[in-house]
């Protein structure tokens, strides 16, 4: 029987707007069939009454999600304006809350200006030992610093900013005999490096080293499928297996390049960049799976997808995210990419949405493969959602405002007409998946864990937890009251919540999110600050005292930080008209292409 996670509820984002439940008026408007006095006829409703309410009592009891369902179809029917983001009341402006952004500001700094007094130039800091480490024995490619240049060139850290653009200049080599994540190095170091390109005003530095890395990726590539391999020897310039699934690559690290190579093929007029990013996703369309989902694993010489789950969070998230973010990325010019994605989110619509028992929260499940005596492939539908899975709420929100809008630009907060179908299903998910995950971060620490499971009926558990005073949907996998806390009881200093109260916040100026947002980012200073500088994992999101883990991951000053910045700050910074964010945040522009898409 899974673990409960026991723990005393916190007041939930919504706890305050309850459903309104049924007052079970009696109407008195038809006459009885039968010769009776009036006063006969009361004591009769009377007597009635008691038995009716202890029905109704139990149907609920047993039934607890159909008050939940009521409500909703009443809401839905009669009030489009219900959603968060959709109502005027809670509508901000967009103006800086200039108190909070720069409090975010401040974090910057002291996770920053930490990693360079102890480790400038490492690949990763340790706050608690004070010391920095390297991804590899031949040195490392400055994963921290480039990961986090745009961050202080966005926040006007122009002293720090100095500083890390020296190191770029005078330190950086990509000159090293060892394997690299083809995929990391390409979402933050060419990533970094295109962005800092961009919002410097074209500092020729920065593009420099972004072709030098890029040529050395591109061995990557030489596969039969076109697929790259996970690894790259930037020195050798050679690609590199996978050591144990030498066979197989991840779908999302194969698909989560296109921003970055399109991008620098546009600004240097050279094709190979584009050619070799788009192939991927060729290969992807020509073997799409027969419900429209993506396995999280494709076989690298026959690009065919191989049987391995199916889901919205590790190996398989930014596929789903950059199939909207390309079509954004080109002005909207490649129809493609717009199929695509449709295709992919009516699938997980009809496929891993799903509704948890109680409070009727929406969330995404994972599909499982399983071959039976018989060799026969079917998939089992596991309640289990990655952190990962949170920037999904926010994506889904994006884009129905672009392909599932019937005008575009829609409004802010956008109105129930100006959505297709399939955009007012989406915009419905995404506002509902963004509350589910700021529910989860409804722990002893305010912080979300790497991974949660939803109650289902056939746990067994669910009528044990009904009145305990926790979460009635959700729990941490293996976390007990004082035992070690499991893997997925962690918090890693994760993006993808404030991700999604970003662009909801962009796409809705409801107060709610960027409220949530500052209650994340109290968490943080409270939980995971280390006070001599830097800020750490934290071992279990449910235990207070925390205890750290002495890492403190890039993409703190690369997303976490950077996401919460821009959502306190003026919406004019970076518009999402103007700029598409990459799977690290990486802010690049939009630009109408001069390459056609080599497929359709």
């Amino acid at each position: 029987m899974p673990d409960g996670g026991l723990r005393k509820r916190k007041t939930g984002p919504d706890s305050e707007k309850e459903p309104p439940r049924n007052e079970n008026k009696v109407s008195h408007n038809d006459e009885p069939e039968f010769d009776i006095d009036s006063a006969a006829f009361l004591q009769y409703l009377k007597i009635l009454w008691i038995p009716l309410l202890l029905c109704f009592g139990l149907f609920v009891y047993f039934n607890p999600s159909t008050l939940s369902d009521i409500a909703n179809l009443w809401i839905e029917s009669d009030d489009w304006q219900s959603s968060p983001g959709s109502s005027t009341k809670s509508f901000a402006g967009f103006g800086a809350d200039v108190e909070k952004r720069d409090a975010v500001v401040e974090a910057f700094k002291h996770a920053w200006r930490a990693y360079e007094r102890d480790a400038m130039g490492n690949d990763e800091y340790h706050p608690i030992s004070h010391k920095g480490t390297n991804l590899t024995r031949a040195g490392g490619i400055g994963y921290t610093v480039i990961d986090s240049i745009d961050t202080m060139l966005i926040m006007g850290l122009e002293d720090d900013y100095a500083r890390a653009r020296k190191w770029v200049e005078t330190s950086l080599s990509f000159d090293r005999d060892a394997e690299f994540n083809t995929f990391e190095t390409t979402i933050r170091v060419l990533g970094g490096l295109l962005s800092a390109y961009e919002l410097t005003g074209k500092d020729k530095l920065y593009l420099d080293r972004a072709i030098e890395l890029a040529d050395r990726i591109l061995p990557a590539f030489d596969t039969p499928s076109g697929l790259p391999l996970p690894n790259i020897n930037l020195g050798k310039r050679q690609g590199v297996p996978d050591k144990e699934l030498p066979h197989l690559v991840s779908t999302a690290e194969v698909s989560t390049l296109q921003l970055e190579f399109r991008y620098l093929s546009y600004l240097t007029d050279e094709d190979v960049y584009w050619e070799k990013a788009e192939s991927v996703m060729k290969t992807i369309k020509e073997h799409r799976m027969p419900h429209g989902l993506a396995s999280i694993y494709m076989h690298v010489d026959t690009g065919q997808f191989v049987p391995s789950a199916i889901r919205l969070g590790s190996r398989g998230d930014s596929y789903y995210e950059y199939l909207l973010k390309q079509y954004i990325q080109t002005n909207q010019t490649e129809d493609v990419y717009r199929k695509m994605y449709d295709d992919a989110m009516a699938a997980v619509h009809d496929n891993l949405i799903q509704k948890s028992h109680y409070t009727r929260m929406t969330y995404t499940s994972e599909l499982i493969p399983e071959r039976n005596s018989g060799g026969q492939l079917s998939w089992r539908l596991t309640p289990k959602q990655d952190h990962l899975v949170c920037f999904f709420g926010g994506s889904l929100m994006l884009g129905a405002t672009i392909t599932g809008a019937s005008t575009i630009p829609v409004s802010i907060p956008p109105r129930q007409s100006e959505f297709m179908d399939h955009g007012k299903r989406d915009w419905k998910d995404g506002v509902e998946l963004v509350r589910t995950c700021v529910d989860t971060h409804d722990t002893l620490t305010g912080l979300s864990p790497e991974i949660v499971h939803f109650r289902i009926p056939s746990d067994g558990v669910i009528d044990v937890f009904s009145n305990s005073g926790v979460p009635t949907d959700w729990y941490i996998k293996g976390a007990r009251p004082g035992a070690e806390g499991p893997y997925d009881a962690r918090y890693i200093l994760r993006p993808e919540t404030v991700e999604s109260l970003f662009l909801a916040f962009r796409l809705t100026g409801d107060i709610r999110y960027r409220d949530w947002g500052w209650n994340i980012f109290q968490s943080i200073e409270e939980h995971c600050k280390v006070e001599t500088g830097g800020y750490a994992s934290i071992m279990n999101v449910d235990e207070v005292p925390s205890r750290k883990e002495d890492k403190m991951e890039t993409f703190l000053m690369s997303e976490t930080l950077k996401y919460l910045f821009l959502l306190f700050e003026d919406a004019s910074v970076l518009p999402l008209d103007k700029y598409v964010f990459n799977t690290e945040a990486h802010p690049l522009p939009i630009f109408t292409p001069n390459i056609r898409t080599g497929f359709s």
